[in-house]
């Protein structure tokens, strides 16, 4: 089978999630890494793309002569991946939506609700793919937890606590710093620091998992570093359309935790406790039962969970084989429309743009929550209300 052919905008040398991206594209050998324009340097773009092992007339100086070459091209790539800054997302995602191409766009999608309905309409009256990467959706027991819920396993859902913090921006000291300081200004990082930043990957993760979109949600939002305009902490209350009460801290401040994104599932007959960063053990305990492991790449598990565990039981799982989960998903649809066919529906669980929207609905909702005392606000964009 002939490969799909991926590519990638930002992700650079020296960038966090390039690589990332890189190793999850080509972990299965479904995508042929084809084209990219890796660098807001042009030259330093187009050399590190050769050095990657890109043809020269592929290996591009920005997003805008790589649209233009490779919409005139044949053998055009299938998937384009937007690592970008995040104020350029919405610009260049829409710009490869309407010319065509399946689009997988880092978080956030958009800085504006606004933009992210126009995103939902374009990829829905298009038919093209816009999938969002909240990458940590790919690990197999996350989606394990999501056949429980969806099985009945817990039975009704009534309360979802999720986490996601660190303690990386815990120093004062670094107010200066340009790696740190932009995330708090708000000319750069728009209305929200911490919650849009970490934040809603947590609460993606928690509607993911429990299959139920957040409806009202009320924050408390606070700059423990008291230079910063933008929240470094928030805490936020959250409800949820099928009945699901939520719990959601997130923090940069949290001295002594690391990662930190966690989530936990309580339900009428059972409860289930998971950490990003022991991927491997999902706990799960049953109504008047006893307390149980769950290990990833045990045999009995769901095929969602068998289909996205990439090692042998007892051995690490880490984020580049979640990532690639997402793209395997990316691939069977690309595939499956290729071939005039239905998609495996264990594949059908990659993140789409209409998650990327909810997120940032969220994340306006909580800047006006935090202002307003902890209000309670809608949480849902305006087109799903």
């Amino acid at each position: 089978m002939a490969k799909l052919k991926w590519g990638m905008i930002g992700g650079g040398e020296g960038s966090q999630i390039g690589p990332a991206h890189r190793l999850g594209a080509g972990l299965d050998g479904a995508f042929e890494f084809a084209a990219g324009a890796l660098d807001h340097r042009a030259e330093q773009g187009r050399a590190y793309g050769q050095r990657l092992g890109l043809d020269a007339d592929r290996a591009y100086g920005d997003w805008r002569e790589m649209l233009a070459g490779e919409a005139a091209r044949d053998d055009r790539v299938d998937l384009v991946t937007v690592a970008t800054p995040n104020a350029t997302h919405f610009e260049i995602t829409k710009a490869f939506l309407e010319a065509g191409f399946h689009v997988l766009c880092e978080k956030p999608m958009t800085m504006t609700v606004a933009e992210g309905e126009e995103i939902v309409r374009l990829s829905e009256s298009s038919g093209r793919i816009c999938a969002v990467n909240y990458g940590y959706s790919g690990y197999s027991l996350v989606r394990h937890m999501k056949a429980m819920v969806a099985r009945g396993d817990l039975g009704g859902i009534r309360l979802v606590k999720a986490e996601f913090a660190h303690g990386h921006h815990a120093d004062a000291a670094d107010a200066d710093n340009p790696r740190v300081r932009w995330r708090y200004d708000p000319a750069q990082a728009g209305v929200s620091a911490q919650f849009a930043d970490c934040g809603i990957h947590a609460l993606h993760m928690a509607s993911f998992v429990i299959g139920q979109e957040a409806t009202r949600l009320s924050a408390d939002t606070v700059s423990c570093i008291a230079s910063r305009v933008l929240e470094d902490d928030a805490m936020v209350n959250l409800r949820f359309d099928g009945g699901a009460v939520g719990r959601l801290w997130t923090s940069s401040v949290a001295l002594g935790r690391q990662h930190g994104l966690t989530l936990q599932v309580f339900g009428e007959k059972g409860g289930l406790r998971w950490s990003q960063e022991h991927p491997n053990q999902l706990y799960w305990m049953p109504l008047n039962g006893r307390l149980e492991v769950i290990e990833r790449g045990a045999g009995g598990l769901s095929p969602e969970a068998d289909r996205t565990s990439r090692v042998t039981v007892g051995h690490a799982e880490g984020m580049p084989l979640a990532f690639a989960n997402i793209y395997a998903d990316l691939a069977e649809a690309i595939r499956a429309e290729k071939e005039g066919r239905a998609m495996d529906p264990a594949a059908d669980l990659y993140p789409r743009a209409s998650d990327g929207l909810r997120s940032m609905a969220a994340v306006f909702a909580v800047a006006e929550s935090g202002k307003g005392d902890g209000a309670w606000v809608d949480a849902r964009p305006p087109m799903y209300r």
